[in-house]
């Protein structure tokens, strides 16, 4: 595949807070790249310094080949940004919120229209081009601000939680678009606090944590260690205020790990063992009153809770 972004041994200080500290990796074309960490981990850092809104202390970023801080605006003209908040006027049409962001990158008269229209085809708003964001829900100015990043085709697109608070349906729509996107060929990096969006559109996934890159590779790939585990989530009443102590259950055939919160358990088994009879039976025997048990094979949440400590929204 072609490589479109090289990355190498990027940083960037807040004094004594390393933002990023030597995070590496390569862009191919035609792949959506999710990155996954949680708050505070350099996702949004390491987003805005490629987006040549901010600049790195120390390390080589390459776009084609080309440095960043050689031709910035040939590297910007390739991007199509969708930040975090939206950046759209509410108070023009939706056909004159992308005409005015994509004019920006030189288009004009029926090229520009047509890649107006285009845009809102593909993120399903061509019917509300002359309707005001203002009447929009959460989710239709989400796709608005996708549709103000595309129309000029920018070779990488760079979104950054774009399905933030909104309802269902229209993350579906915007999942479904960016599929689009990139069979079109677009490479897109994809930054998100939903693993399960992750999963659906990834074709490559990088975990940071603490400004570092902790795992990359194929959800196959991240999830090879998982692939024969079974999670077993117990809600159960509590006991007393020092609440339980579930190390008894470690004397069962293939539990793996035990993790007890307030008035739950999560039991990590392997996958071909039947246990859950035993399990509850040894709670049983405990005192221990169930509520409810729920059970999951191996998946990527369970790969990042292993290496970071925490869970995505956390």
């Amino acid at each position: 595949m072609e490589k479109i972004l090289e990355v190498k041994d990027l940083k960037k200080y807040y004094k004594e807070n390393k933002a990023v500290d030597g995070l590496s990796f390569d862009l191919y074309k035609g792949e959506i790249l999710g990155f996954l960490g949680p708050n505070g981990a350099g996702k949004s850092t390491t987003i805005s310094i490629l987006s040549t809104i901010l600049r790195h202390d120390e390390g080589e970023i390459k776009f084609f080949g080309t440095d960043i801080n050689k031709n910035k605006k040939m590297i910007k003209s390739s991007l199509g940004i969708v930040p975090q908040e939206l950046a759209i006027f509410e108070e023009i049409s939706a056909f004159r919120n992308v005409e005015f962001f994509t004019s920006l990158y030189g288009l004009k008269g029926k090229e520009l229209k047509a890649a107006v229209l285009e845009a809102l085809r593909m993120v399903g708003l061509e019917d509300k081009k002359d309707s005001k964001p203002v009447t929009f829900s959460g989710g239709m100015k989400r796709r608005l601000n996708i549709a103000c990043a595309i129309a000029h085709k920018p070779n990488i697109l760079i979104l950054d939680e774009p399905t933030v608070g909104i309802d269902p349906q229209s993350r579906n729509h915007i999942l479904e678009s960016i599929k689009r996107l990139r069979d079109k060929g677009t490479t897109i990096i994809y930054t998100t606090h939903y693993m399960e969006e992750v999963e659906e559109i990834a074709d490559r996934v990088i975990i940071m944590d603490s400004g570092t890159k902790i795992a990359e590779g194929t959800i196959g790939e991240l999830m090879e260690s998982y692939k024969n585990t079974r999670l077993y989530k117990i809600s159960i009443e509590a006991i007393n205020k020092d609440g339980i102590k579930a190390d008894f259950l470690y004397e069962i055939e293939g539990i793996q790990k035990v993790e007890v919160s307030d008035r739950f358990l999560s039991i990590t088994t392997i996958k071909e063992i039947e246990n859950l009879d035993k399990i509850i039976l040894r709670l049983i025997d405990k005192g221990i009153k169930i509520n409810h048990i729920t059970s999951e094979e191996g998946n990527l949440e369970m790969v990042f809770l292993k290496l970071t400590g925490k869970k995505l929204r956390d």
